[in-house]
């Protein structure tokens, strides 16, 4: 293992992206068979890698394996403008998994020429490009270069802009030749004939949908056995079927099976028993996600991109989520909504605090802070969900923006900026907490409603509700009650953070002239926004040419929050597209150009990247004198470029 004093929290930044390491804190205590199973997990989440390569878009594999043999070819100069450009943005595709942006889908654009990368392929030997039988390197360059190069090409992998037919101008792979009224009938026909419409399998969410020669519509599942990803699937499976063997206890045991079976089956049925199982599996220190799990890669929200997480228990910070969820129907109970759409019993609500020991697929290289599963409402309203908060990434990212200018910059005053610094870290773990662990969890849809009803907005209100239920009761005498914040006042550091962040500071992850696109920038912009326009005693204001968030009233705050987190539970509760529309369209979608171009003016000057994602530890077997597994050397070291082309090496299955 890399000795502490080697270690070093930030590492590499290209274009406006940065990489961070994160620690994997207590993992020498675990037992041999728990690292034995971490790393079982860790393979059968790397092997996932280029499943999402190709669902973010059907070029992705392609370019990634050019791009990669120019760069590995010493014949081809290094040492020029062109191939530096290159580099970079062979950098920023891996990051994003594709050509597109990790966060605003964009298509980003190369700085290098098209003459260049021709003569590079040309030089670079013709076993090392993906190329099709009887295809020359000519040929293949030709099928690349507009989608490299020209900016009209699939500009967007979601796109989201209201009026457009959002599969048609959308570049991930989900739907071949196939409309978004498509699409929509037929997965409505689909529902219409379930025969459990209580409990609904997630349709749509492990198969490509296509348009047939003959004009008729179908799923191509992903199976272990068949279909466009079974090679990538059978590996997962391998590794999977290796750590049944080392499982913590038969409940782990049955779990792992059940994903197996799932793997190899396709059946919805058989995932929604797999996720019952996982939530309801507690007991043992390591843990994982694994599979077709996030929607928000496709426009209608239904369809998972391929996900994986390997984790164990910190048991210290779990203390905090543990008392969270022991109290989830009090915090139920006394939510601001309509007592309709409350749910009368909470049952299966559990969190933990947990490391992560191996990112993968769309966690990776940027993951989330905290995670709330099973998506299935159905699930959620009987059977409950289980979160997660990443105490180790959340630290990364903590140790990475401190001291760095940003909030020195953004902040009104010394005064709330000292604030800021006592309370927001705390805070912001517990905002984290009640966000996943309550927020997620809480409400229910009236009978009859479809979870699908909200279409493109689903994702936006659905992040807005939970977010909305973090801050209303980030404020309540119940955390002090409970020990969790320290006095009354220690929220405002988090209610400031957040409306600063909502109404300034996002934007400098946007590109001028860019609208909001991502699902969780647009719901902090819709409660920031909707809150300023109602608010009596917070503003804008203007200081020294500089734009500040003032707050003159915290307790107002909170009103507006209750007030508006009532009319979002209602929306998801209802199925009421219209007012979603509405709502989103209103105050989370549009940028004003000249604020924002103050706000980039302003971050451009402190010279930080705007983005974070992570470079994995290197997990290596030390094994006994028969081949076994006795250890797990944890390795700190690995650069961000090996680490791709190792992973593209060791894990490519797909091309």
């Amino acid at each position: 293992m890399t000795d502490a004093t080697d270690f070093h929290y930030v590492d590499e930044r290209f274009a406006d992206l940065q990489l961070l390491r994160y620690r994997l804190e207590g993992f020498r205590q675990l037992t041999l068979s728990q690292k034995q199973l971490v790393y079982y997990l860790s393979q059968a989440t790397l092997f996932g890698r280029d499943i999402t390569f190709d669902q973010f878009c059907s070029y992705n594999l392609r370019i990634r394996r050019t791009l990669e043999a120019v760069y590995a070819d010493l014949r081809v100069p290094h040492d020029t403008d062109d191939f530096r450009a290159m580099e970079v943005y062979l950098k920023r595709l891996w990051f994003s998994n594709g050509i597109h942006h990790h966060y605003g889908c964009q298509k980003f654009q190369p700085a290098f020429c098209p003459q260049f990368l021709r003569q590079a392929m040309r030089t670079v030997s013709p076993r090392c490009l993906p190329l099709d039988p009887g295809q020359s390197p000519d040929q293949l360059f030709s099928l690349l270069e507009p989608v490299i190069f020209d900016p009209t090409v699939l500009p967007k992998r979601v796109n989201k802009a209201d009026g457009d037919d959002l599969l048609l101008t959308s570049a991930c792979n989900f739907y071949q030749g196939v409309s978004q009224a498509e699409a929509e009938h037929f997965y409505a026909r689909m529902k219409q004939q379930a025969p459990s419409p209580d409990c609904p399998p997630s349709y749509g969410l492990n198969s490509t949908l296509l348009k047939h020669a003959d004009g008729t519509i179908g799923e191509e599942v992903w199976t272990a056995r068949s279909g466009r990803y079974a090679n990538a699937l059978r590996h997962i499976v391998y590794w999977l079927r290796r750590a049944l063997n080392v499982a913590e206890n038969e409940g782990q045991r049955l779990t792992l099976q059940l994903l197996i079976d799932y793997y190899e089956s396709g059946s919805l049925d058989t995932f929604d028993q797999y996720s019952i199982q996982w939530l309801q599996q507690l007991e043992g220190s390591v843990d994982f996600i694994n599979g077709f799990i996030e929607v928000y890669g496709d426009p209608l929200g239904l369809k998972g991109s391929w996900e994986g997480l390997v984790e164990y228990v910190d048991e210290e910070a779990t203390q905090r989520t543990r008392t969270i969820s022991s109290h989830a129907q009090w915090f139920e109970d006394h939510s601001p909504v309509d007592p309709r759409f409350r749910k009368p019993s909470v049952t299966g609500v559990t969190a933990r605090v947990i490391c992560a020991a191996m990112l993968g697929g769309d966690e990776y290289p940027s993951t989330a802070i905290g995670i709330n599963l099973p998506n299935a409402d159905w699930i959620r309203a009987r059977y409950g969900s289980k979160s997660i908060t990443i105490s180790n990434i959340t630290d990364a990212y903590n140790r990475a923006a401190h001291g760095n200018g940003f909030k020195e910059e953004f902040v009104i005053d010394s005064e709330t900026l000292s604030f800021i610094e006592q309370y927001g870290d705390q805070c912001d773990d517990l905002h984290t907490d009640l966000h996943e662990c309550l927020g997620h969890g809480s409400g229910r849809l009236l009978p009859g409603v479809d979870p699908d009803a909200l279409k493109a907005y689903g994702n936006t209100i659905e992040e807005a509700r939970a977010d909305l239920f973090a801050l209303y009761y980030l404020a309540d005498p119940k955390l002090v009650e409970l020990g969790l914040l320290p006095n009354a006042e220690a929220h405002r550091a988090n209610y400031y953070t957040y409306m600063m962040n909502g109404l300034l500071t996002q934007m400098v992850r946007i590109e001028s002239g860019h609208q909001i696109e991502e699902a969780h920038m647009r719901n902090r912009a819709l409660i920031a926004r909707w809150t300023l326009e109602h608010a009596r005693h917070t503003r804008l204001t203007e200081r020294q040419g500089k734009t500040y968030l003032s707050v003159g009233d915290y307790h107002e705050l909170r009103t507006l929050f209750a007030q508006l987190l009532a009319e979002v539970q209602r929306i998801k509760s209802e199925g009421d597209y219209q007012a979603a529309r509405n709502l989103v369209e209103r105050y989370a979608v549009s940028v004003d150009p000249t604020l924002h171009q103050e706000v980039l003016s302003r971050y451009q000057r402190l010279n930080l990247a705007p983005y974070k994602g992570f470079i994995n530890p290197w997990l290596l077997p030390v094994t006994d004198a028969k081949g076994n597994i006795a250890d797990l050397q944890v390795n700190y070291s690995e650069s961000y470029a090996h680490q791709m082309m190792r992973y593209s090496q060791e894990y490519g299955t797909l091309i």
